[in-house]
């Protein structure tokens, strides 16, 4: 991901956007604050998220679609995009214009106004671009696709890397007839030893649904090695975001 604000021809769009509304209610004669350039990058990441996910999913359900963009457009993520793109340095060294009522409230590490911030930065590299869509569709695209393989969609609801129980999810997904269940049959694990020590066992683990394998893990015990192989069938899922096929 890249680590800066992409340079800016016209730095006085750049500093439109690093103003927040409480410096300029402060110092009437600092200029615009960037609440219009905030709606413009809103509107802009909303398009852009929207074909990103279209041209790179296929066979992506719309509903599945919406789901995921929501994640890559709130204010959790923008705010990490935020954090990535050195914002809240330039909070630090007070290039990001705030109030002082803004500082002493906590806003340099705010999430909502590193959000609005990022939106406005969009905003702000749009018109510096000549309005040129596609300069903001590569920046935009570099800070998805650093984060679109941390997010899982099933059942319209979006997970993270992070925090999935692997095999709780894989039930889900068996359960929403996902891999040709069509009676709703819950996953069945088969595990057996197949290497290692008495002291350190390793295990082999197969899921299937209707009697059809779809993922194969290892792991150091039993319950190890059958969350790998959850993970292992959702991940083959999530790279194809069609109907697998068993292996």
């Amino acid at each position: 991901m890249m680590k800066k604000i992409p340079p800016f021809n016209n730095r006085s769009l750049l500093q439109q956007a690093l103003t927040h509304r409480s410096y300029v209610n402060e110092n009437p004669d600092a200029g615009a604050d960037n609440e219009r350039l905030e709606f413009l990058g809103d509107a802009l990441l909303n398009f852009l998220s929207g074909e990103y996910l279209y041209k790179r999913y296929q066979h992506m359900s719309e509903g599945k679609m919406t789901s995921i963009r929501s994640s890559l457009v709130d204010e959790k993520q923008l705010a990490e995009f935020a954090t990535h793109l050195r914002i809240g340095e330039r909070m630090l060294r007070d290039e990001m214009r705030l109030g002082r009522g803004a500082i002493l409230e906590g806003g340099r590490q705010n999430p909502s106004l590193l959000s609005s911030t990022f939106e406005a930065i969009v905003g702000a590299y749009y018109l510096d671009s000549d309005s040129n869509i596609e300069a903001v569709h590569k920046f935009a695209e570099e800070l998805f696709d650093s984060v679109i393989d941390d997010l899982i969609v099933t059942d319209g609801v979006v997970f993270t890397q992070s925090n999935i129980d692997y095999k709780s999810l894989f039930q889900q997904m068996a359960l929403a007839n996902i891999f040709r269940n069509p009676h709703r049959e819950n996953p069945e694990y088969t595990t057996k030893r197949t290497g290692g020590t008495d002291d350190a066992p390793r295990f082999t683990a197969t899921v299937y649904v209707n009697k059809r394998p779809y993922g194969q893990g290892r792991g150091r015990s039993k319950k190890e090695a059958e969350k790998a192989a959850a993970e292992d069938a959702i991940t083959r899922w999530n790279r194809e975001n069609k109907l697998i096929e068993p292996f």
